[in-house]
């Protein structure tokens, strides 16, 4: 009879937020830095180059690109809503990781961006939109 390993492997969860998009991450140590986004990979997920860039980022700052792989589950949002919400994800599984947290605050990555979209008043088009004034 096979023996079977019950060892579990060790895995750091983190919810990132950016306007409407919410990003559950998982970093796995011991990877080779691949990123996968809603079980595709980032190539195909995000067209843009500056989308993969924004993504990648907390892992530049502290130096750990192929030292962990990342699992993420984005819902919400546009893409680059979702982009920044994988960042503050990834950021905050790198504290827990054990990883620099001096760089990563203060580069900004740890603070979630708190602008929203503002809501439409009465009257106007849009929130601040208003429509054609007409003297007569």
């Amino acid at each position: 009879m096979a023996k079977v390993s019950t060892k579990k492997k060790v895995q750091f969860w983190a919810t990132g937020r950016r306007k409407k998009s919410i990003a559950r991450v998982r970093l796995i140590p011991g990877g080779n830095g691949t990123i996968t986004i809603n079980k595709r990979d980032i190539d195909t997920y995000f067209g843009l180059d500056t989308l993969k860039y924004i993504v990648r980022q907390p892992l530049n700052a502290t130096e750990t690109l192929s030292k962990y792989d990342v699992v993420v589950n984005v819902v919400g949002g546009g893409y680059t809503g979702q982009a920044g919400a994988i960042r503050h994800g990834v950021a905050r599984a790198l504290v827990l990781a054990g990883e620099d947290k001096a760089i990563l605050k203060k580069s900004g990555f740890l603070t979630r961006d708190p602008r929203m979209k503002e809501r439409k008043k009465y009257g106007l088009k849009k929130a601040r939109k208003a429509p054609q004034f007409s003297k007569r």
